[in-house]
């Protein structure tokens, strides 16, 4: 369940062609039976409100990961807007044979027929250019992966909005839903905001909150974000063609969401198994929380917290030391410093991600312990 900041609006409006010629088409449906050829003066009164509500009409989309897809086809397919491009970064080499391919976002844009600029940056150079010479009412980012330079940021009319996935300010930053499960943080969610220099400190047009799931991941809790703030974005657009201004964000609670780096991704046994828990859930899929298991990283990528003395479906009879690992018929477990951890997704070094148990299986781990 999640909770909406904002109510998006209907416009009535047709697919298949331009904002201002779907807005002569509106006074078929309106009342005292008005015609498309001979509209009343309330109806001349109501088509030139919608065409002020609908000023936001021309965006560029500024978004790189697969997170950002589910936003750029949602705005693409509103007939109220036009994406007249998409910003994203360059293609990236992929695979064992690392052959470069375009990011998830400029893969949609090409299915879908939209100019694509493709930019590491946009502080200076050609992309920089390219980007400043858009005619865009506004600008939409979601997960872009650059730095917007204070130049381009006063071009278009209405600026660059961002949709952020945390509660501002709450975790400003790179990795808000990682650091969020990390934290122990009960609720989330997203914000709109208006894009300014400083990190993540726009005034809010829109928000939305949700709670995070007892056993959900990083990976997980990003893509129902992704899927469910859609609308979010058009809330956005809307309240800024009705002049309503964001609101700033308060002063207190900041909280800074870095990068989460390989080595703090690193399993310590020593602390406790709820600690671990989140740690793991944080860091899933990516970067992964690991650990050294014969001298090789052995990645743990989901995990359960197991109490021997309630929980039914435990075949553990004994107490682990931390970082033992202990597989019975079915799971595999690992000690820490303060509880059990059933281990149900696991990545050996050079292998694919499976079951714990069905490593187990092959690996016959008993006695072993992580590091």
């Amino acid at each position: 369940m999640h909770d909406w900041h904002g109510a998006a609006h209907n416009f009535g409006t047709t697919p298949g062609s331009s904002p201002r010629a779907r807005l002569s088409t509106t006074s078929a449906h309106l009342p005292h039976g008005g015609t498309e050829s001979d509209p009343s003066p309330l109806e001349h009164h109501a088509i030139d409100a919608m065409m002020d509500r609908l000023e936001i009409v021309k965006l560029l989309f500024a978004g790189t990961p697969e997170i950002a897809c589910p936003a750029l086809a949602a705005l693409d397919d509103d007939p109220r807007h036009d994406v007249v491009a998409v910003l994203t970064r360059p293609d990236a080499a992929v695979g064992r044979h690392r052959t470069a391919r375009p990011s998830p976002v400029a893969a949609l844009a090409h299915r879908r027929g939209i100019r694509t600029i493709k930019a590491a940056s946009v502080r200076t150079g050609a992309g920089h250019d390219e980007v400043a010479s858009l005619d865009v009412n506004a600008a939409v980012v979601v997960a872009y992966g650059g730095l917007v330079p204070a130049d381009l940021l006063k071009i278009p009319e209405h600026g660059w909005i961002n949709l952020h996935f945390s509660l501002l300010p709450r975790w400003r930053g790179a990795a808000p839903v990682q650091r969020a499960i990390m934290a122990g943080d009960e609720r989330t969610g997203a914000c709109v905001f208006q894009l300014v220099p400083e990190l993540d400190a726009g005034a809010v047009h829109a928000s939305m909150t949700t709670t995070i799931g007892p056993t959900e991941t990083s990976g997980e809790l990003l893509e129902r974000l992704a899927a469910d703030t859609t609308g979010l974005i058009t809330t956005a657009l809307d309240r800024m063609a009705d002049g309503i201004d964001p609101t700033p964000q308060p002063e207190q609670g900041f909280t800074h969401a870095a990068k989460i780096t390989p080595q703090e991704a690193r399993v310590d046994p020593s602390l406790p198994a709820r600690t671990l828990d989140r740690l793991i859930r944080g860091t899933s899929p990516a970067p992964g929380a690991w650990g050294l298991l014969d001298g090789r990283r052995f990645k743990i990528l989901r995990t359960c917290l197991v109490d021997p003395a309630r929980d039914h479906e435990t075949d553990l009879d004994s107490d682990l030391a931390p970082g033992e690992l202990h597989a019975t018929k079915n799971n595999l477990y690992l000690g820490t410093g303060e509880g059990v951890l059933r281990l149900m997704e696991v990545q050996a070094f050079g292998k694919k991600a499976m079951r714990g148990a069905d490593w187990a299986r092959g690996a016959h781990p008993n006695g072993k312990v992580l590091s």
